[in-house]
C-alpha cells in the first residue's frame, strides 16, 4: 500500500490534467503524478523538464531504457522495473538485452558504448564518487560532451525519482511479481507492463 495519498485526476489542477491526459491512462501509467498532484506548480515544472529530456533526446531510446532499468534495479523502484516503454521497444530494446543487465560487463549483446553508459548509471546509483576521469574518458570514446551531459541528466532523473518512488511504495497496481518485500530485478521477468 502506498505511503502517501494518491490524488485522483478529478482532484488535480486542470493544467496538470491537460499536460498529462490521465483519462487515457491506467493507474500504473499515472504513477507518481498521483502524488505530485499535491504540488501542481512544482509538478508542472517537473513534467516540463521530463518532457524536455524526452523530446530533445539525441541518445538512442534503447540506450536510455537500458540505463533506466539498471538504475531501477539499484533503486529497487518496482514500478520502474515493471514497465517497458514502447519507444525503446521499437528501437530494439528486447528482453534479451534487458536480461543482459544482470551482468552487463559480461554481456556479448551490448556494445562498448552501451556498457559504459550502463556503468555510469550504475555508479551514479551506487557510488557516484567512483566516477572519475577514467570513466569520463571512456564515455568520450563513444559520446560527445553534449551527449554525456544528456546522459547524466537522464541518470540523475532516474536515480532521484526512482528512489523517491521506491519510498512511496506504490506497488498495489503492479504485477504480483513486483509486489513483495524481497528484492526484485527487471531481468528474467515475463510479468512486465508495456506502455
Amino acid at each position: 500500500m502506498a505511503r502517501l495519498t494518491k490524488l485522483t485526476p478529478e482532484q488535480w489542477d486542470p493544467e496538470l490534467r491537460e499536460m498529462t491526459r490521465p483519462e487515457t491512462a491506467t493507474d500504473l501509467e499515472m504513477g507518481l503524478t498521483r502524488f505530485f498532484a499535491h504540488t501542481p506548480k512544482i509538478a508542472k515544472g517537473l513534467f516540463g523538464f521530463g518532457g524536455a529530456l524526452k523530446v530533445n533526446r539525441t541518445l538512442p531510446e534503447k540506450l536510455i531504457e537500458l540505463v533506466r532499468l539498471r538504475v531501477a534495479f539499484f533503486n529497487q523502484c518496482r514500478s520502474c522495473m515493471a514497465i517497458r516503454y514502447t519507444g525503446p521497444l521499437n528501437d530494439g530494446c528486447t528482453e534479451d538485452l534487458v536480461c543482459s543487465l544482470e551482468r552487463p560487463e559480461e554481456a556479448e549483446n551490448l556494445t562498448a558504448a552501451e556498457k559504459i553508459a550502463i556503468k555510469y548509471g550504475e555508479l551514479m546509483a551506487t557510488d557516484h564518487l567512483r566516477i572519475d576521469d577514467a570513466i569520463y574518458e571512456e564515455l568520450r570514446e563513444h559520446y560527445s560532451e553534449a551527449q554525456i551531459v544528456e546522459l547524466g541528466m537522464n541518470v540523475a532523473f532516474f536515480v532521484g525519482f526512482g528512489r523517491l518512488a521506491a519510498t512511496y511504495h506504490m506497488v498495489e497496481e503492479l504485477p504480483e511479481a513486483f509486489q513483495g518485500q524481497a528484492p526484485v530485478a527487471p531481468w528474467n521477468n515475463e510479468h512486465v507492463v508495456v506502455r
